[in-house]
């Protein structure tokens, strides 16, 4: 798995979970940015959320589905009539972006496991610390703009508020502008050639050298993955648009939780 995530196969989310042993997953999430819990039997909605609420409490702010299992369980499938639809494909991200206090934690389980459809991961602090010096000293000095709620401004580049290291907070696809030296005298805000360049700069640093910093995860019956929602960006695999009749039902079903911290330098 390269240099990210630990596979756990030795619990059962399914039964009683000693107190001390949450606190241990509780580290892992931040030592490791994602834990793979393999070989679980069938989770229900009921019980994503309360293995979810072990990190906080839970923030739903996404489009409901009918066949949802629980109103904080988003259910995203590949058939319009069993979840919702074209999700996950718009740029590589961080969940909640768009909020000033992006979801601390994002909780996957595949529900129905079709014969393609990775959902791929980058470390975020691995990136940074990969970028030339100059491209960094660049990113520092940048701040990204949502598409969404009034504008949430974020810098792309800050601390992240449980380990302290480097980290992102992006979405590729829900940014609509930068904003360079923000309350500086040098501030400005780009045009919109100037965000797309941006934008593909990012892209082309996270998927560079063949996608080295990537981690592809290609799902199996009983996964079920917590990550660090701020430590690791995201985004499904092009195969996860396609048709039922093509790779057979997919259904995935994700939680997030509260965001506690708002990105600051």
């Amino acid at each position: 798995m390269k240099e990210l995530g630990k596979v756990v196969t030795d619990i059962n989310l399914n039964s009683s979970v000693p107190e001390n042993v949450i606190e241990q997953i509780k580290n892992d999430v931040h030592e490791h940015r994602l834990v793979i819990f393999k070989n679980q039997s069938v989770i229900s909605g009921d019980r994503q959320v309360e293995i979810s609420k072990w990190f906080g409490n839970l923030e739903s702010t996404f489009y409901k589905h009918p066949r949802s299992p629980h109103p904080d369980v988003f259910r995203v499938s590949n058939d319009e009539d069993e979840g919702c639809t074209h999700v996950g494909r718009t740029g590589w991200h961080i969940d909640g972006s768009f909020m000033r206090k992006p979801f601390g934690y994002s909780l996957y389980y595949m529900f129905s496991v079709p014969l393609k459809g990775d959902t791929a991961f980058v470390p975020l602090n691995d990136l940074i610390n990969s970028l030339a010096p100059e491209v960094a000293a660049r990113w520092e000095r940048l701040w990204m703009v949502s598409d969404r709620r009034d504008g949430v401004v974020h810098p792309l580049i800050y601390p992240h508020p449980i380990t302290g290291l480097k980290t992102l907070c992006l979405h590729l696809g829900m940014t609509t502008a930068f904003v360079w030296d923000l309350g500086s005298d040098k501030e400005r805000m780009t045009e919109r050639s100037e965000t797309v360049k941006l934008i593909k700069e990012i892209y082309q640093e996270i998927v560079k050298d063949e996608r080295r910093l990537i981690y592809s995860h290609k799902w199996e019956e009983g996964d079920f993955i917590i990550s660090d929602n701020l430590a690791v960006g995201h985004e499904a695999s092009e195969e996860t648009q396609y048709s039922r009749n093509e790779v057979g039902l997919r259904i995935l079903h994700r939680t997030t939780i509260e965001g506690k911290h708002e990105p600051h330098k």
